[in-house]
C-alpha cells in the first residue's frame, strides 16, 4: 500500500459533477489516502455518495446577472477561496482535484494561491465554463472523451484522457450479460431525465409507447423517473394507455434498473452515457437542448457514431418519431443485442482507476508513459481539440 495522502475533491452539486467525484474518492480512499470533498449545499448531501467522507460547503457565485451579479459572485467566490485556504492549512492536500460547477473554482483558486498542485476532470465532451476559466494554471486536464470542444491545443501536453468514473454497482453490470430478449416475453424500458428529470419524456414517451403495436405494447414494463410537476400526470398517462409502468422521481436503485433494462430512454447526460457504455445498454437519446454549448449532443455522438444509440433532437422527439425508433430497436432483438454490444464497446471502464494514478503523479512532472494514460489525438495524429 502506498503511503497515507490527503487529496481535496471539489464539485458543483449535480450528479455529473458528484459520481465521477465519488468515484474517484472511492478509488483513492482504496488506495489508503485521506479525500475531503468541497461543494455546495445539494453536493454534500448527494445521497448515498460520499458517506464518512469529510464535507465542506463554500460559497460560489454564479457568473451570471450583469455588473451586479458579478459583483455578487466575486465577493463570494473570494469568501470561498478564504475557507478553502483555511482548510488547506489544516487538511494539507497534496492536491486539489475539480470536476467543474461554480464550487469547484473557489477551491482552485486557493489551490494556485497555496501552490498546491492542481487538476480538472472534464465529464462532458465540450470543456464547461468553470474548467476553461482554470485549465491554463492547473497542472493536468483528465477528459472523458478523445475529442473535447473549447479545449485549447496548447494544453496537449497535460491532457490525458482517462473516461468519466462510474459507481461501482454500474461498472459491475459490465460482468452481466444482457438481458435475454424473449420472443413475447417482457420488455423493460428504463426512462430517465438524469438527476435533475424531464418534462419532455414524461410527455411523449407515454404516448409514443401507445403507438406501438398492440403485441409489442403488452409486453411493455416501464420504469420511468420523472419530475416532481410530471409525475403525476405521467402516471395517469400510462394508465389509461394500459402500460404498465412504475413511476418515481428518484432512483436509489439505478444500478439494478439499469441490469434489468432492455431499453434506456434518457437525457444525454456525462454519467447517463458514463453508465450506458459501462453497462452495455443501448439507448434513445434526446439531448437537453438549453445545455451549455450544447455539450449534450455532443456527449451522445461516439456511441450513437458506434450504433449503440439513436439521437432524437428535441424538436424532433415527437410520439411518432418515439414510435418508430422503438420498432426499429425493440422489434429485432438482434439488432437491439448489437446495440449493447456497441454501446459497450465505448465504455472506458478503467477510468476511475485511471484518474487516481494521475491524480497520484500530481506533484511531479506528469507524463503519459508514467501511467499508461493515452492521448486523445485525431485521425491525423494531432491533438483533437477545438
Amino acid at each position: 500500500m502506498t503511503r497515507e495522502r490527503h487529496f481535496v475533491l471539489a464539485a458543483g452539486g449535480t450528479g455529473g459533477h458528484m459520481v465521477p467525484a465519488a468515484a474517484l474518492a472511492a478509488e483513492l480512499a482504496r488506495r489508503g489516502h485521506r479525500v475531503a470533498l468541497v461543494s455546495d449545499e445539494r453536493g454534500v448531501r448527494f445521497p448515498g455518495l460520499f458517506e464518512g467522507v469529510q464535507t465542506h460547503v463554500l460559497p460560489a457565485g454564479r457568473l451570471t446577472g450583469g455588473p451586479i451579479g458579478w459583483i455578487k459572485a466575486g465577493r463570494n467566490i473570494l469568501a470561498g477561496r478564504a475557507m478553502a485556504r483555511e482548510l488547506y492549512r489544516t487538511f494539507k492536500p497534496e492536491a486539489v482535484i475539480g470536476f467543474g460547477g461554480y464550487p469547484a473554482l473557489p477551491a482552485l483558486l486557493a489551490a494556485f494561491k497555496a501552490g498546491i498542485p492542481t487538476a480538472i476532470h472534464e465529464q462532458n465532451a465540450v470543456l464547461g465554463r468553470v474548467n476553461r476559466l482554470v485549465a491554463r494554471k492547473v497542472d493536468a486536464v483528465a477528459t472523458s472523451y478523445a475529442e473535447v470542444d473549447r479545449l485549447d491545443a496548447k494544453y496537449a501536453d497535460k491532457v490525458r484522457l482517462v473516461g468519466n468514473p462510474v459507481r461501482e454497482a454500474v461498472l459491475a453490470l459490465r460482468d452481466r450479460p444482457y438481458p435475454v430478449i424473449e420472443e413475447d416475453g417482457i420488455f423493460r424500458v428504463l426512462v430517465t431525465g438524469g438527476s435533475q428529470g424531464a418534462s419532455v419524456l414524461s410527455k411523449v414517451v407515454p404516448d409514443g409507447l401507445s403507438m406501438l403495436p398492440v403485441a409489442f405494447r403488452r409486453r411493455l414494463q416501464v420504469t420511468h423517473q420523472a419530475r416532481i410537476e410530471d409525475i403525476d400526470n405521467a402516471r395517469a398517462k400510462y394508465a389509461e394507455l394500459s402500460i404498465a409502468a412504475e413511476l418515481a422521481t428518484y432512483l436509489p436503485d439505478m444500478p439494478e434498473q439499469l441490469a434489468w433494462a432492455h431499453l434506456v430512454i434518457a437525457r444525454a447526460g456525462a454519467s447517463t452515457i458514463a453508465e450506458l457504455t459501462a453497462a452495455g445498454r443501448p439507448a434513445i437519446l434526446v439531448p437537453l437542448p438549453s445545455a451549455t454549448d450544447d455539450h449534450q449532443t455532443a456527449n451522445a455522438e461516439e456511441i450513437t457514431q458506434a450504433g449503440g444509440a439513436r439521437t432524437i433532437r428535441q424538436d424532433q422527439f415527437t410520439p411518432v418519431e418515439l414510435a418508430k425508433q422503438m420498432q426499429k430497436l425493440g422489434l429485432d432483438p438482434v439488432a437491439l443485442t448489437n446495440a449493447a454490444a456497441r454501446a459497450r464497446d465505448c465504455g472506458r471502464p478503467d477510468a476511475a482507476r485511471d484518474l487516481a494514478d494521475l491524480v497520484e503523479t500530481l506533484g511531479g512532472p506528469v507524463r503519459a508513459s508514467e501511467i499508461g494514460v493515452p492521448l486523445p489525438t485525431g485521425a491525423d495524429g494531432k491533438p483533437a481539440y477545438a
